[in-house]
């Protein structure tokens, strides 16, 4: 089956492009745009897409907003950020809300195709060093204005979870964390699993984000 696309931007040619682009892949369908936050929330209700590529600013509503309502509905929807270097703290936000990860807006036709179908298949997509050095940034920041948060619920975690955990947060895939910790991939995939319960986290995405503010993994 096609995973169902629903775009997002203010732009109308920005919209189109990454239409035609993602619509060019067999896998991939748009199945409907949307100008605003506004827009898209109830787009994302009506259409019931598997991922939302989301701008951030927009008029109105804007994206961290909308990703906020989307995430909250708790509808299996995955959001997918479209950004620039100069939003990192929007971006940040976004991750925080429940966003599954970003992509940089001159990202290529394969980039983004490939960005859609790894968010789409639950996993975040961390994978890119620029996503690694601006998430780093991030948790440096927040931990500046807000100190470390939830350290308690990192206790909960086995000794092997934690591992997990910290390789998850250096945006390793559960098929690399297998090949490091020379267990199977399945073993992986449960104890993340088990991670996210534990931690009440809603994907991997978030689940970095708190292994670098708890400082598990120390920003550099």
């Amino acid at each position: 089956m096609s995973i169902r696309v629903l775009v997002v931007d203010d732009q109308m040619m920005v919209r189109e492009g990454f239409s035609v682009l993602l619509n060019a892949q067999q896998d991939i369908e748009v199945v409907g745009e949307a100008v605003d936050g506004h827009d898209a929330v109830a787009k994302v209700r009506a259409l019931e897409p598997d991922v939302v590529l989301m701008d951030i600013r927009m008029p109105g509503m804007n994206g961290l907003e909308a990703t906020r309502e989307i995430v909250a509905a708790d509808t299996s929807a995955k959001v997918l950020v479209l950004t620039t270097f100069d939003l990192d703290e929007y971006v940040y936000q976004a991750l925080r809300a429940g966003a599954s990860g970003f992509l940089l807006k001159d990202a290529s036709a394969r980039q983004l195709a490939e960005g859609v179908r790894v968010v789409a298949s639950g996993e975040s997509l961390l994978a890119p060093s620029v996503t690694r050095r601006l998430i780093t940034e991030f948790a440096r920041v927040t931990q500046v204005r807000r100190g470390v948060v939830g350290s308690h619920q990192v206790e909960e975690l086995t000794e092997r979870e934690t591992e997990v955990l910290v390789l998850i947060a250096q945006g390793l895939s559960n098929a690399e964390i297998a090949d490091r910790l020379v267990v199977a991939e399945s073993t992986i995939k449960t104890h993340v699993s088990r991670v996210l319960v534990k931690l009440g986290l809603r994907d991997r995405t978030q689940a970095a984000v708190y292994a670098y503010e708890t400082r598990l993994i120390t920003p550099t």
